[in-house]
């Protein structure tokens, strides 16, 4: 049987196709479920290499600053400090002058990780953005990092 539906991206109303944020949300939930699925193949999830990320860019941290830092539940950070935890990624030990907080940092085998899931990252944007040279992958990087400090400005005027 021979399908009639146009191919992908043709088929989306010109409305939607002049919506810049439209497509930002159609593209970048594509990128990130097929960054979702690599991850997937190793075990692991999105919020493994974020936390593994926070920890390496920022050093270790309270694990109530983890999660305001990524906007993730405490009860799913729970999860994922103890996974990465258990597998040796990460430490977490109790604050001496403060028992109830828990600090988390990462280990040499979660940098070493979190390397090789970086290369993966890359290589996941590379199939994304294979569409555009590459200054006009530099001058999209650029945009995308404007909007996003745009926004947390924004966010943090209370608007």
């Amino acid at each position: 049987m021979v399908s009639d539906a146009p191919p992908p991206g043709r088929s989306l109303p010109p409305t939607l196709l002049d919506l810049s944020t439209y497509l930002l949300s159609k593209v970048g939930k594509a990128a990130r479920g097929r960054l979702a699925e690599r991850l997937a193949e190793r075990g692991l999830r999105l919020w493994d290499m974020a936390v593994l990320a926070a920890l390496a860019d920022f050093g270790p941290q309270a694990q109530r600053d983890l999660v305001g830092r990524l906007g993730i539940d405490p009860s799913d950070l729970a999860k994922v400090a103890d996974q990465l935890a258990v597998a040796g990624y990460v430490e977490r030990a109790r604050d001496a002058a403060d028992r109830r907080r828990v600090s988390v940092s990462v280990t040499p085998a979660g940098r070493a990780l979190l390397a090789e899931l970086d290369g993966l990252a890359r290589a996941v944007q590379e199939e994304v953005l294979a569409p555009l040279d590459a200054g006009e992958r530099e001058a999209l990087q650029a945009l995308l990092l404007r909007v996003h400090q745009g926004l947390g400005e924004r966010a943090g005027r209370g608007s």
